[in-house]
């Protein structure tokens, strides 16, 4: 029993350091989802400068948390970890899409797949509040393009039909993305009609005018 006491020792040490590591991650992962939404409020705001500088912080702590978990890689992959690092793909694609910059790729941000295309559609999500933000100032050439981004996201993920296990539940955000995409093409066509007819209007009121 000497053995087994000796083993249960070591076991309960490697236990003890894990859970330490998770409750450091936990603490971490919190941190890292606040700093994720103050960028992606900066670049709502078009305020880039700020916004890169949450991002480059937010940076920081996914490298602290893949840090801590280097013993533990299945921990890196647990649902709470996962959720943080697709709040930092979310807030890195939602900066480039809104400022027309070229996407960054998975393997620079050091996410795995899933996660990557998961905060790809919530970014494309994103792009409904300044589309609309764009409507609202009269700039329907921008509106446009950034229905076409989402467009183009959509398109783009709808065709990962793979289980949940290996997306991490993209089928849910793919059809969520697919109902803001309507509301957002719908919102888009009746502003862009509505501005057709007050042309028209103004147009025959000069003609009567003249007349």
């Amino acid at each position: 029993m000497a053995d087994v006491g000796r083993t249960a020792e070591r076991i309960r040490a490697e236990f003890r350091a894990r859970n330490a590591a998770r409750d450091e991650v936990l603490r971490r992962s919190r941190e890292l989802i606040r700093v994720c939404s103050v960028a992606i409020r900066a670049s709502h705001r078009n305020e880039w400068v700020a916004a890169r500088g949450f991002l480059d912080e937010a940076d920081a702590i996914a490298d602290q948390i893949r840090e801590t978990l280097s013993p533990y890689p299945d921990l890196l992959y647990a649902g709470y970890t996962q959720d943080a690092m697709k709040e930092l793909v979310d807030a890195h694609i939602t900066l480039a899409l809104a400022s027309g910059a070229q996407l960054p790729e998975p393997e620079p941000l050091g996410v795995a797949y899933s996660a990557y295309l998961n905060g790809l559609c919530e970014a494309a999500s994103e792009m409904r509040r300044r589309c609309l933000d764009s409507l609202r100032q009269g700039n329907t050439v921008e509106a446009e393009r950034l229905l076409a981004v989402m467009d183009d996201a959509f398109d783009m993920l709808v065709t990962f039909d793979f289980p949940d296990a290996i997306t991490g539940g993209l089928r849910r955000r793919v059809d969520q993305l697919r109902g803001v995409l309507e509301r957002t093409r719908g919102d888009l066509t009746n502003s862009l009609n509505q501005n057709r007819l007050i042309d028209a209007l103004r147009a025959f009121e000069e003609r009567v005018g003249h007349e």
